[in-house]
């Protein structure tokens, strides 16, 4: 699963990297698919509480599936950071991709890996796939 911001502009990155992932042979738990999911449109939560509900669990619900997530450290979200830290306590694999400097320690302590690029993150996949049988 690749988790990131959808609410602060990042879910087009998202998109790209489930493609890309998939094209190169990795099963996906692509939680972009289901219709209502991408809500990068809405720009106030505040009244939607069923709404906010519905994407939370159908979130977590997808993390439980996977066996790693790639975070996307573009952009601050909140969701992301709680992705992270419910993923990490499950014991699943998180993968921290930060193309940028990352000034602060959270999302780095929630990772299990960093890796600075793309060709870093599919290098660290495919030896996670061989690990992992």
């Amino acid at each position: 699963m690749v988790c990131g911001s959808i609410g602060y502009g990042g879910v087009d990155k998202i998109r790209q990297m489930y493609t890309a992932l998939r094209r190169m042979g990795f099963d996906i738990v692509d939680h972009l698919l289901h219709k209502g999911m991408d809500y990068s449109n809405i720009g106030d939560f505040r009244d939607k509480k069923e709404l906010s509900q519905q994407i939370v669990s159908h979130d977590l619900q997808y993390i439980e599936k996977a066996d790693v997530i790639i975070v996307v450290a573009s952009r601050p979200s909140y969701g992301t950071g709680i992705e992270m830290y419910i993923a990490k306590n499950s014991n699943k694999k998180v993968i921290l991709l930060a193309n940028d400097p990352v000034p602060t320690p959270w999302p780095v302590n929630f990772s299990d890996y960093v890796v600075r690029n793309e060709d870093g993150q599919i290098m660290l996949l495919e030896q996670l796939r061989k690990d992992m049988g």
